[in-house]
């Protein structure tokens, strides 16, 4: 295998660069960049801004935005597209919203978890909640849940706004952003366009890995504000792209995803009706996977593609109530409804994909009501709660199901073909704050159960159970967890600790490799097991001589599968981050260690919906230099160095390396070797 040679690094933004920096107009603040991750804002609460420069380089999906948040980990399968772990729980116990929709991927094996669809600098609020402390945004969302989100402004006068980011960088990275406003008291317009794209990186041994992509996304939004209080908007969005993946057999040569939305909201309806709001929406998503687009087709192999697809529609109403000023409550009722159908050829030559019918595989649906009740102490903190109902119903529309992998794969009539089962699930959580010092201190202590009703692929998606081919039975898993920590920040110090302690009953465990003998093969199996999980994040920071602050994270997860005997799998290791800054109203400068421990504890072949355990893994430790320039009043440059001595690593919580023609074959996925980085943010 010939190494893979860096190319020398762009100069095609130096003319703007050297121009601007002549600016001597009066500069606002620079954005330091972020390296640690933002500081809880409220009890298990991270609020930011995702405009803000980061390092490593910033990201490009909405997976690779979350992983620098202490608590996140990131299944990884190549350049793009990784599936996201808060506290070592993937797949749908992770609500991700998208201004407040639910976005469901398409693809059996998730080449598209719904981050895949989010571009984060697209967006002005990235907001995570951790734990089961929460109730208002959805079912089921056990590990906690992320809004990506906008914040639209009414003009007060006829107007204009502008931002825009351009980034370069090594193997070929680029991306382009554009967010355009304009407007009036009465009416404003949004269009936000981005565009990402990569070649294949090389790891610190100059590899090359399959591991190309190429992202678009454009979002409008129209907007009738006839006076301060009344809002009414149209939003639309569409996006696609293609992406290679060094995981697979397969890669995706299409990522459409269309979306219209409606929304309403009137603040101060009535003294007790603080607000009301109403929203409906509609996300479709069309993907296609092929083994020959991307990458040469192997030796004996057939042009294959899968192109299954989801509509997902739901809307919601919310009530934000003020009965006196100790008390809010928010109630609300919500509803959701997605249909998954996929259609595939094994020799697209011969039979194209696209004059085949769509087969319906399953269907779901979920009515919610829910509460929110906050009692506000003045002066020592408050007192929130809440609780949940959810309806669900699915049908299982699959006449056959198939048996194995690939070519050899074999149909077997369905023992569960047009079933129905519905379920209804209850959620709640309360949680006790108190606060010292002039709100400088604040301890927390919660207790909180959801129900989770199993998701399309733990039902549908290839997935058997353990005594039928049709894992159509999987039971509901219930979490029960404790959450409580300390947020503290005084003068030059800030300090931040959650720690957490859960039982999940009926655990829903993928396993692969399993022993079948009608016919003799080996399955992946959806089965119920108990487990028990515990973990911590903590931050600490302190300011000082002159710009300078130090910073550190840290985030630690243990589980454990009862039923078995054994850790419960797909658990990340421990990791530490340490960070040192120098920042003043122009400049910024900073180095950055992530360091990852070993971790042995796994249980190889059993898992989640997005991986299953490998074996141990190795530690590795990652150093990254930033530094960042305040241009002008509208201008600001960063740019670093990520893996700065050129490491080879793979994370722990990475899918197996596939034989990709062309390309070496490595047990997980390897990470990019040393990674320049330029980026230039504008806003007018």
């Amino acid at each position: 295998m010939v190494p893979f040679r860096r190319k020398p690094l762009f100069a095609l933004l130096g003319g703007a660069f050297l121009s601007l920096s002549a600016a001597h107009a009066q500069v606002a603040p620079l954005d330091a960049v972020v390296v640690t991750a933002e500081r809880d804002d409220a009890p298990l609460t991270v609020t930011t801004d995702p405009r803000k420069p980061r390092q490593p380089l910033p990201a490009h999906d909405g997976a690779d935005f979350l992983k620098t948040i202490p608590g996140f980990s990131v299944i990884r399968k190549g350049g793009t597209d990784g599936d996201p772990v808060l506290r070592g729980m993937a797949g749908s116990r992770l609500g991700i919203l998208v201004d407040g929709e639910h976005l469901l991927g398409g693809c059996g094996g998730r080449m598209d978890p719904p981050t895949a669809y989010v571009f984060p600098e697209a967006f002005d609020r990235v907001t995570v909640i951790k734990g089961p402390q929460g109730v208002l945004n959805g079912p089921g969302q056990s590990a906690g849940v992320v809004l990506f989100e906008r914040d639209p402004k009414r003009f007060t006068a006829p107007g204009a706004r502008a931002y825009a980011s351009l980034l370069g960088g090594s193997f070929g990275r680029h991306d382009e952003v554009v967010d355009a406003q304009a407007g009036s008291p009465d009416f404003q317009a949004q269009g936000v366009a981005t565009r990402s794209h990569s070649n294949d990186y090389a790891d610190g041994k100059g590899e090359r890995v399959h591991s190309r992509y190429t992202r678009w996304s454009a979002n409008a939004s129209l907007a009738w504000t006839p006076d301060e209080r009344t809002r009414v908007e149209l939003t639309g969005a569409r996006s696609d792209g293609e992406a290679a993946y060094a995981d697979r057999m397969m890669d995706g040569t299409k990522f459409k995803r269309t979306n219209a939305g409606l929304r309403f909201r009137k603040d101060g309806l009535t003294p007790l009706v603080e607000r009301f709001e109403a929203h409906a929406f509609r996300n479709y998503v069309d993907h296609v996977m092929d083994n020959f687009s991307l990458r040469d087709l192997a030796t004996g192999s057939m042009p294959a593609v899968s192109n299954p697809d989801r509509e997902t529609r739901g809307a919601k109403v919310l009530a934000h109530l003020k009965p006196n000023d100790t008390n809010r409550i928010v109630v609300g009722a919500d509803w959701q409804a997605n249909d998954h159908t996929v259609r595939s050829t094994m020799n697209e030559t011969a039979m194209p994909y696209e004059s085949m019918a769509r087969a319906e595989d399953g269907t779901f649906s979920n009515r919610g009501v829910f509460g929110e009740w906050t009692h506000e102490h003045p002066g020592a903190g408050r007192l929130v709660a809440g609780l949940r109902l959810d309806r669900w119903r699915t049908q299982d529309q699959r006449a056959t199901i198939r048996l194995g992998k690939g070519p050899m794969s074999v149909a077997a009539v369905n023992p569960t073909a047009g079933e129905t089962r519905s379920d209804t699930l209850a959620s709640g959580f309360a949680r006790v704050e108190r606060e010292w010092g002039g709100k400088a201190t604040t301890v927390y202590a919660g207790l909180g159960t959801v129900e989770r009703f199993p998701d399309y692929w733990e039902l549908f998606s290839d997935r058997e159970g353990p005594s039928s081919i049709s894992g159509f039975g999987t039971r509901p898993e219930r979490t029960t967890q404790i959450d409580a920590g300390l947020l503290h920040r005084a003068g030059d110090w800030h300090a931040t600790v959650s720690a957490f302690a859960g039982r999940i009953d009926d655990y829903i465990l993928i396993e692969s490799g399993v022993a079948r003998t009608m016919p003799v093969r080996a399955a992946t199996i959806a089965r119920n097991v108990d487990a028990k999980t515990r973990g911590l994040e903590a931050g600490f920071g302190r300011a000082f001589a002159s710009h300078w602050k130090a910073d550190a994270t840290l985030a630690w997860v243990r589980g454990e599968n009862d039923t078995d005997g054994t850790p419960l799998a797909q658990q990340p290791p421990l990791e530490a981050r340490l960070s040192l800054t120098r920042e003043d109203p122009r400049w910024s400068m900073g180095a950055l260690l992530r360091a990852v421990a070993r971790q042995d504890r796994v249980d190889p072949g059993k898992g989640n919906i997005a991986g299953q355990d490998i074996g141990p893994s190795a530690g590795f430790a990652i150093f990254s230099l930033n530094a960042g320039a305040r241009l002008s009043k509208s201008a600001q440059l960063t740019g670093g160095v990520d893996n700065l001595f050129d490491r080879t690593y793979a994370e722990h919580l990475s899918r197996s390396g596939a034989m990709v023609p062309g390309f070496l074959q490595t047990t997980r996925v390897n990470e990019p070797g040393r990674t320049i980085w330029v980026k230039l943010q504008f806003s007018l």
